[in-house]
Order: structure tokens, then sequence, then C-alpha cells
């Protein structure tokens, strides 16, 4: 008989979740709101708030606007957005996640604490949104380090104090670690602060025994999703036969065989509503198709 599982432990992580809540809750008002940049790195639920009414804008289009409402998601933004929003008279929605806003201001005291020539450091994406906002909190002063390869930026003979993105993955924020340990001069003091998200770390080895306990993997996230391609690739890695969606729709319905064990899982930016229509698109295939979870349909 075939089957399918839905991973309770995929899904929107709580800040995501939390954004997206007080999304929904705004637009119920019947007011023009607006969001800065994708609430979310998912196509399908950034078009789903769209027809609920949300208006989504870039940087340049929220400059120019005026006595509106306009909702912050969950990734932060540096100290210029709010400033803006002051002048600009613009009341702002702040649907930051708790744990970033927390990140941001142990990176502003520590930029303001340091000694003159000290490095603020954080390892990150480049051009990442949470990014954006955490470099902000150094007046744009701080490096990023995105991997090993990037290490020739810094100064070793200069004190370092070492950040991560909270979504980066642990092992990757370790390595960088150990290097920058290992490289400093005499005299210079490196300290680093681990502060990626445990609610998000603890998806990768749950995404293993998830993976190997399944014939067939469904993973399915958003194209801009970071999360969602390092979750993939720990994925794969555990189960070759692990398929990367972007939508239900592009469910490959010949892969499904008789007696197949089918795992259904994805991002911290992967809605729950997504994985379900997933399994809905299969059951319509094998209506007999046992459900190991309590999910219905």
């Amino acid at each position: 008989m075939t089957s399918i599982k839905i991973d309770k432990r995929s899904g929107c992580c709580f800040g995501v979740a939390k954004a997206i809540a007080k999304a929904e809750e705004e637009l119920k008002k019947g007011e023009t709101l607006y969001c800065l940049g994708d609430i979310v790195h998912n196509t399908l639920e950034v078009e789903r708030l769209n027809k609920l009414g949300l208006i989504t804008i870039n940087l340049e289009q929220f400059k120019v606007l005026k006595n509106v409402r306009v909702l912050l998601r969950a990734h932060g933004e540096p100290p210029s957005t709010y400033e803006i929003a002051k002048k600009n008279n613009i009341e702002l929605i702040d649907a930051s996640c708790p744990v970033v806003l927390g990140l941001q201001k142990r990176i502003r005291r520590k930029d303001q604490e340091k000694r003159d020539d000290a490095q603020i450091v954080i390892y990150g994406k480049k051009g990442h949104a949470e990014i954006i906002g955490l470099k902000g909190q150094t007046d744009s002063n701080s490096i990023i380090i995105e991997s090993k390869e990037d290490l020739k930026k810094l100064d070793f003979s200069k004190d370092i104090h070492l950040f991560s993105q909270t979504t980066k993955p642990l092992d990757g924020f370790k390595e960088i670690t150990t290097l920058i340990a290992e490289n400093m001069n005499e005299g210079a003091n490196f300290e680093f602060f681990d502060t990626i998200c445990r609610q998000v770390s603890n998806r990768v080895p749950n995404m293993k025994e998830f993976a190997e306990k399944h014939d067939l993997i469904f993973f399915i996230a958003g194209e801009k999703s970071s999360n969602g391609k390092v979750l993939f690739e720990e994925c794969e890695k555990h189960n070759p036969n692990s398929h990367f969606i972007h939508s239900p729709e592009e469910v490959d319905l010949t892969l499904v065989g008789d007696n197949t064990s089918i795992g259904i899982c994805g991002a911290t930016s992967t809605p729950k509503w997504q994985m379900e229509e997933v399994a809905k698109i299969v059951k319509k295939l094998k209506p007999d198709v046992h459900l190991n979870d309590s999910t219905t349909f």
C-alpha cells in the first residue's frame, strides 16, 4: 500500500508564522496595507496574501510613500527604515522575528563597545534581507562572510567579533569559528557568538531522520528560500530519491509506484497548506493511499 506522511516538524518557523498571522490580522481591518519586500521567501504564499490585499513594495517605493501602513516582515530592518517611516508619517506594523531583533540589539551594542580598530564580522548570505538589517546596526561597517574563502577580507592582527545570521547552518559557523581562531595574531582578541536560531538549525538532524524513513521525498519550498536549499541538500544526502518542487503542481506522479512510502517536507518558509496540497495531488492518483498522520483533506 502506498503511504504518505507530512513531516510535522517542517513548515514555517515561529518568526515567519507570526509575520503571516499579523498580515492576515491587519488585512481583516479592510485598510490598505503594504509590505516592505516579500513577506516570506515563498512565491505561492506571497501571491495568496496579495490576493487578500497585501501590497508588496520595494525600498524605493517605500521611500516615497506617506501617511500609509507598512508591515515589516520577520527578517528585520536596518535603522534607516525606521527613520524613513518617521519622516514620512508611515505607521509600521512590525512583524520582525524576536530572535532577529535580539541579534540586532547584540550587534549594535557590541559595535558601540568595541575598540576603534576592531571588526564586526557576520557569517551570512550577502544581500539577504536579514543581513541587510544586521549590517545596518553597524552603519554598514561590518564584514559579511559567506564561506571560508571570504576570510581573506579579515585583518587577523585586529580584534574580531563574530556573529551569525540566524538561519545559517551550525556546522558552517563552527568551521568559520575554528579557522578564524587558528589565524588570529598574538595580541588580537577573538570572540564569537552563536546566534543561530535552534528552531531552524534543529531542522537539519530532523530532515536526515525523516528522509531516511521514506522511499520517495517531495520537498517543497520557494525559489528564493536559502533555508530551503540547505535543508533539501540535507534531505537529498540521506535519500537520493528526493525531489525539490516549488509548487504542488510540479509533483511528478510517475515517481509514485505501488507500495511506496512518500514523505512530504519543506523549509522554514513553507506553509503547511502547501505540503497538504502535495498530499492531495498524490491522493487523487491513488485514492486508497494511507495517511500516516492525523491530516485530513
